[in-house]
């Protein structure tokens, strides 16, 4: 018996080491260039808002909640980009910060308070407990190679 190798497997595996740098490179170029966007994008918004809350004079408790909105947005993509891990725990409190935004306009925008509060009231009870599974599920199963900042 001869050992030998299948000309149409040598090729294929030359092809591969030729064109999978050439693929990284091309994935790490967009994963680079969409992270530099959702910040750009990020720090727009906030620059917006926060001037629109100049030109009114003020700021109210939305406006405040909707600036840290835009801080834990760019500590996400931050941490993204240094870690390439998503930290979903601060999508949660975007989500927990977006909820408690929205129920304060509702309480103060409408004349009695109905379901509508106490299902937000809930799924802001949700998305905490969401967190705290998440936070004791982490340190309580570390994972070694995780390299998300907390």
């Amino acid at each position: 018996m001869t050992d030998r190798k299948n000309p149409a497997k040598t090729l294929d595996q030359q092809m591969l080491s030729f064109v999978d740098p050439i693929g990284r490179l091309l994935t790490d170029g967009f994963h680079i260039l969409a992270l530099f966007a959702i910040g750009g994008a990020t720090v727009w918004s906030a620059s917006v808002a926060f001037y629109e809350m100049v030109q009114k004079g003020g700021a109210t408790i939305e406006d405040l909640l909707l600036l840290f909105i835009y801080l834990e947005i760019g500590s996400m993509v931050g941490i993204y980009f240094r870690t390439n891990h998503m930290p979903v725990r601060f999508l949660l409190y975007v989500g927990i910060t977006a909820l408690t935004r929205h129920l304060i306009g509702f309480v103060q925008h409408e004349e009695a308070a109905d379901l509508g509060v106490v299902i937000l009231a809930g799924a802001i009870l949700i998305l905490a407990f969401a967190v705290l599974v998440i936070r004791f599920t982490s340190n309580r199963f570390p994972n070694p190679t995780d390299g998300e900042v907390s």
